[in-house]
């Protein structure tokens, strides 16, 4: 009774090597090369800079025909040469500063169409699937370290056509101006921006039984609720008490009961920012930053100017209501510098 095992050896997608041979630059081994045609001898110059001997005579050997092509191991298999991937590469990060970065799926079918427009001879499965492999894609990614996987941010056509060189010179022109004009110290330039934040976070992965078809995990509702926060920093790293904006009709003073102390908040169904909400806020931060108060006087006296950075969706909310805030902040001694491509006032 005979027994026949068949094995099938595949090789591993992600290869390690097991020497360091053929891993020798180019121009090491033209320095190699040189110093054998100005005399040394072969053996005198592959001790010294540790090549081996053979591999240096068939080098020399190569050099006294022509050219050396390349240097090392070089796949048998190989679809595109180091230059045609130092264009594609580049191609793939050019796309990637112009906001249209391609995805995975994308830059294997541009390889096969390029190998296709190229004459190049491709591997049955681009075939069959109209597109290069996945192993292909992943050593083209090892080999060219300047290029990774990331998760794009979502930006606006507006915001990514407003982000030129023009409107970055204009942004910082004005910004040196109003600092020269008030001289503004480090702790009264503001930055203020807005976030949402949902009332129910993201469960943590948790040990559970090895094939249970339902994990749950005890949170406050099973859908959150979105809740504005409205925060100013400054330049030294102070943060003013936060702003919250609950998706209610009607604020009430126990909803910030256990917040951050110095807190306010106020109420708009939605759970967004406002043209009037942002006045409150506005005036929050008046009295956060006042070192006195004049009986003559309605609101709150700064004695110093105050420059804020404030974000562009601000300027959605309260474009309407854009006299009352400016008035505001005029009668405060408050100035607006807005991001770039919106209006800059001072």
């Amino acid at each position: 009774m005979f027994i026949v095992v068949i094995i099938y050896l595949e090789m591993a997608r992600t290869y390690r090597r097991k020497t360091k041979r053929g891993c020798l630059k180019i121009d090491y081994i033209m320095a190699a090369v040189r110093r054998v045609k100005d005399g040394d001898a072969v053996r005198k110059v592959a001790k010294d800079m540790n090549i081996d001997k053979s591999t240096l005579s068939r080098y020399v050997k190569k050099s006294s025909s022509g050219e050396i092509g390349h240097v090392g191991y070089w796949g048998n298999r190989r679809v595109f040469s180091e230059k045609e991937e130092s264009l594609l590469c580049e191609y793939l990060l050019t796309s990637c500063r112009m906001y249209f970065g391609l995805t995975p799926i994308d830059v294997r079918k541009l390889a096969y169409e390029l190998a296709l427009k190229n004459n190049k001879t491709v591997p049955y499965n681009w075939l069959e699937q109209c597109m290069a492999g996945l192993d292909w894609f992943q050593g083209f990614v090892h080999r060219h370290r300047e290029i990774s996987l990331r998760t794009p941010e979502p930006t606006s056509l507006s915001r990514a056509s407003s982000f030129n060189k023009h409107n970055v010179s204009e942004f910082f022109h004005l910004l040196d101006e109003v600092k020269s004009k008030y001289h503004f110290e480090s702790k009264d330039i503001y930055n203020v921006d807005e976030t949402g934040c949902m009332t129910v976070q993201k469960t943590a992965k948790v040990i559970a039984p090895t094939g249970s078809k339902q994990v749950g995990a005890i949170t406050s509702a099973e859908r959150g609720q979105l809740v504005t926060v409205c925060c100013a920093v400054n330049a030294n790293g102070q943060a003013l008490p936060p702003m919250f904006v609950f998706p209610r009709v009607h604020f009430r003073d126990h909803f910030i009961r256990d917040g951050p102390p110095g807190c306010i908040g106020t109420a708009h169904p939605s759970g967004w920012m406002t043209a009037s909400n942002f006045l409150v806020f506005m005036k929050h931060f008046v009295k956060q930053v006042c070192t006195c108060r004049l009986p003559e006087q309605k609101f709150w006296q700064v004695k110093t100017n105050y420059l804020f950075d404030v974000n562009d969706n601000f300027i959605h909310h309260y474009i309407g209501f854009m006299r009352n805030n400016l008035v505001f902040c005029i009668y405060n001694c408050c100035d607006y510098i807005t991001t770039i491509n919106y209006c800059h006032c001072y």
